[in-house]
Parts: structure tokens; sequence; C-alpha cells
């Protein structure tokens, strides 16, 4: 018994070491220079202009959050796609199940007004 838990923590030690090691390492050859220059902010080469503290609409966040539910949907619903001839009718089932809770997702959104952009 106390020889398969020897793996295991083998494999923490080695998950929590390396990470640690790699940071370590990074902190001590890195180069220290600082400067005005260095610590300024870049983006794209070109100067704000006016204030860069803005709000952004909810509406925004709600698109991306939107746009992940359905990618994630794509990438789930590939593996059912490939295997279909293999698939029992549980799995069909279930993909069916999936699809009809992402669109009651999505006809939610849709009535609260989430997919209207102004």
């Amino acid at each position: 018994m106390l020889h398969e838990w020897f793996y295991l923590v083998i494999f923490l030690s080695i998950a929590f070491l390396l990470p640690a090691a790699a940071i370590l390492i990074a902190g001590l050859l890195s180069p220290r220079k600082t400067g005005k220059i260095k610590t300024s902010t870049y983006e794209c080469g070109i100067e704000t202009v006016g204030s860069s503290k803005i709000q952004f609409k909810a509406q925004y966040y709600l698109f991306g959050l939107i746009f992940l539910i359905f990618d994630v949907e794509t990438v789930l619903l590939f593996p059912f796609a490939v295997a279909y001839q293999k698939i029992l009718l549980f799995g069909v089932i279930e993909a069916v199940l999936f699809v009809l809770i992402l669109a009651a997702g999505l006809a939610y959104a849709w009535r609260k007004g989430a997919l209207d952009w102004h």
C-alpha cells in the first residue's frame, strides 16, 4: 500500500518543485536594468489621447461569454460528430440534451436583450 503512495508523492513533489525552480532560476538570471523608458506603458507604439480609464458596457462582456459558450459547445460536440456511428442511444440523448441546454441559454440571453448591439 505504501508503495502505491510513493509514486504519488514523487509526482506531486515534481509538480510543485519544477515550476518553483523555473521561477527561481528566471528571477536569478533575468536582467535588472530599469529606467524611465523601460517602465513606461507601451501599446502599439501610439501614445494614448485622453483618459484611458473609461467604462465599457457590460454587453461587450456578455457577447464574449456567449461566444465562449458556443465555442466550447463546438469543441465538446466534435467527438460526438466523429464517433456518431459508434455512439449508443444514451450518447445521442446526452448530446441532444447538451444542445438543448445551450439553446435555452441562448433563448434566455436573446429574450433579455443581451444580443442587441446598441
